[in-house]
């Protein structure tokens, strides 16, 4: 059954978009990139750290995925320092796991003591660890950081985790009003000496907590932060991707971008009637996916043959980040020759607008 003409010419007038609006913004300082596991949401990040790289004086990209997967996107080694990412001057990359749980809180008796207090209070110690984090990030001189997050639910306890450490600073001083010394007598039990006691701990805490609100406030301002939704065009990413945009509309953070990976176009079905049958699935879905986001700018971008892993690769596809991509059409083709009507129209568009910004500047002159 075809299409009506109503449905062509909506699908005409639908904007391409690419991810340029991002790029572009100058104030941008923090960039989050997150969806559902596997839509390919390290590899886009990744291309977004390099393509601002080529706009911006200093560039991070950091992993908060416990699975970290950007050393293998750059096929090159990243820890928990900013390391400079080869063949660049001013990209750098970083791997970081929200978790109390490493060889930095097992140092002294009062680490030991916040991290069993970690256990009592959920959410505490990622939100300790991520504020860590974000004072470490604080003190470099990064002109943009993008974020590689791991998949939905724990990019939403992230940003949380200013009310998770409010409530547990709350929880700790109600103990400390109510039952006196019980703290100081649990500090003396892990062994943790006068000057690294109560007061220390809350100190540490109250801390933590004016860092990442600090923060906080800036994740929640359009100009300075916003979330690129990533997701693949089947049932399950559509459904978590709108869950994901309520979340970020409670959390008052900007998302105006959706990237739609593993496109398939009509020049990579050929005669197969899987893909031929996968390819009017995913459409059904990218229509949902207009129809929801009608205000958002949503890319396409194709599936490949292969992972888009390495340098080169990676700067390869990056340009259907700037440019929509578009299938190639066999020479010849009807389709062929509305593509090229299609380019010459546009073509005799911008001359016409260039000519009337001319005779308007002249007739100001």
């Amino acid at each position: 059954m075809g299409s009506t003409k109503e449905e062509e010419e909506e699908e005409e007038e639908r904007p391409e978009g690419s991810m340029k609006n991002v790029i572009e913004q100058e104030t941008l300082k923090w960039v989050f990139v997150g969806g559902k596991g596997g839509v390919g949401k390290t590899t886009c990040s990744s291309i977004l750290a390099i393509l601002f790289a080529t706009v911006r004086s200093s560039v991070l990209i950091i992993s908060t995925d416990p699975a970290h997967n950007l050393s293998d996107a750059f096929q090159q080694r990243f820890s928990k320092s900013p390391t400079l990412v080869h063949g660049f001057t001013n990209l750098f990359a970083m791997e970081v796991d929200p978790s109390v749980e490493n060889e930095e809180v097992s140092g002294d008796g009062q680490d030991n003591f916040v991290s069993e207090l970690a256990n009592a209070i959920p959410g505490i110690d990622e939100a300790m660890s991520f504020a860590e984090m974000l004072k470490l990030v604080q003190t470099m001189d990064y002109s943009v950081i993008v974020f590689d997050t791991a998949p939905t639910g724990h990019t939403l306890r992230l940003l949380q985790f200013p009310s998770t450490l409010e409530k547990g600073l709350t929880k700790m001083m109600t103990l400390k009003n109510k039952f006196g010394g019980l703290l100081s007598q649990m500090t003396r039990m892990f062994g943790v000496e006068d000057e690294f006691g109560e007061d220390a701990i809350l100190g540490r805490l109250e801390g933590m907590k004016g860092v990442i609100e600090q923060v906080n406030q800036q994740f929640k301002d359009p100009d300075l932060t916003t979330f690129v939704c990533v997701c693949i065009p089947e049932f399950l990413s559509l459904y978590e991707t709108e869950r994901l945009v309520q979340e970020l509309a409670k959390f008052e953070i900007d998302t105006h971008n959706i990237i739609v990976n593993q496109v398939l176009f009509d020049d990579e079905v050929v005669d197969s009637k899987l893909l031929k049958a996968r390819k009017r699935m995913q459409e059904r879905y990218i229509d949902q996916f207009y129809m929801l986001y009608e205000d958002f700018h949503i890319s396409k971008l194709p599936l490949m043959p292969e992972e888009v892993t390495g340098l080169q690769a990676l700067q390869t596809f990056s340009r259907h980040f700037l440019i929509p991509y578009q299938p190639a059409i066999k020479k010849g083709t009807i389709e062929e020759l509305e593509m090229r009507i299609t380019e010459l129209n546009r073509q005799l568009k911008d001359a016409h607008d260039e000519l009337d910004k001319l005779q308007k500047g002249e007739q100001k002159a």
